[in-house]
């Protein structure tokens, strides 16, 4: 069974900790800041989370499962297909990481979307093209993905 993700102290301290090296400009491999409206509060909410590349697009996977940063982006809207994308995400994550699924990067697509909603996957785009797919979807005309 795949370990509980709980955040504790050190978690905290250690998320903290990474966003202050991140707002100095300190690279820290595929780190980030993400920023989000709070679905609650409507303030921006800022955490550091990894973003990888798959095929030319930037995502973001969701490993620790349905923590704040994760609503709070659901509440802001868009989705994704997770299933292939958590697959090809696993298969290049250390094994610490990898604690955290009931699947193996060997394990079969089936299995990937069983597992898929415990770890939601993000795909991320610049604003500008984020705001023309939503005009696209919203006039029902073919939508189109920036380059």
């Amino acid at each position: 069974m795949a370990k509980t993700y709980r955040v504790n102290f050190t978690v905290r301290a250690s998320n903290a900790l990474a966003a202050a090296f991140l707002r100095m400009g300190v690279p820290l491999g595929p780190m980030t800041l993400l920023t989000v409206r709070g679905r609650k509060s409507g303030e921006p909410r800022t955490t550091p989370v990894a973003i990888t590349e798959q095929d030319g697009q930037r995502i973001i996977v969701g490993t620790f499962g349905d923590v704040n940063w994760v609503r709070n982006l659901r509440a802001a809207g868009g989705a994704e297909e997770a299933a292939p994308l958590l697959k090809r995400a696993l298969s290049g994550a250390p094994g610490m990481i990898r604690g955290y699924f009931d699947v193996t990067p060997d394990s079969s697509l089936e299995e990937f979307v069983r597992e898929a909603p415990r770890h939601p996957v993000f795909l991320v785009t610049p604003a500008r093209a984020a705001a023309t797919d939503a005009d696209a979807r919203a006039s029902n005309a073919p939508q189109r993905r920036a380059s």
